[in-house]
């Protein structure tokens, strides 16, 4: 499967991996704002009643 064709979560996770790279960030920076991102767009999913995402 090319990437093209995957899953939209699939190529978001392939440009976020290519810009973390890109930059050079530390892994353990990269895991801890990614952590932070996810916190956030939990916050924001609880307050939508029926999110379509």
């Amino acid at each position: 499967m090319s990437l093209e064709q995957a899953p939209d979560e699939v190529k978001l996770a392939v440009d976020l991996i290519m810009l973390l790279e890109q930059h050079e960030i530390p892994t353990h920076t990269a895991l801890a704002a990614l952590e932070i991102v996810r916190q956030d767009f939990l916050r924001k999913q609880a307050q939508v009643p029926s999110s379509s995402d």
